[in-house]
């Protein structure tokens, strides 16, 4: 959870890395600005597994609706099913626009939640 940044190209090329476990945070991902893309988990071939630490679980349960936490759940869960099938180049870039998806519909409900409270 106190992972601050993970670095441009941090893992790239790690043939053998098949899962991680980030926070869910902005800026934790940084854009490489030599290569002009993110980089970090690039050409990682056998990555499959984006697992989610902290409290963002705690807060899906915590909404209103259950809509809301169903559509959360899914989103969530969704990066594990796309990411096996990017091109190796294409990992980071799909875990970053993910991991920003996840945040804006978050941030999203979070306000809807406290309109209904």
């Amino acid at each position: 959870e106190r992972l601050e940044t993970i670095e441009a190209g941090a893992f790239l090329c790690c043939e053998r890395l098949q899962r991680i476990a980030i926070p869910l945070k902005r800026g934790l991902i940084v854009y490489d600005s030599v290569y002009h893309d993110y980089t970090q988990f690039d050409y990682c071939e056998q990555l499959a597994t984006v697992d989610l630490i902290g409290g963002v679980y705690k807060t899906v349960a915590s909404l209103h609706m259950k809509s809301w936490r169903t559509e959360m759940t899914a989103e969530i869960n969704r990066i594990n099913q796309v990411l096996p099938n990017r091109p190796d180049n294409q990992k980071t870039e799909e875990i970053q626009q993910w991991m920003e998806s996840v945040m804006d519909k978050m941030d999203h409900y979070k306000a809807e939640h406290c309109r209904h409270v």
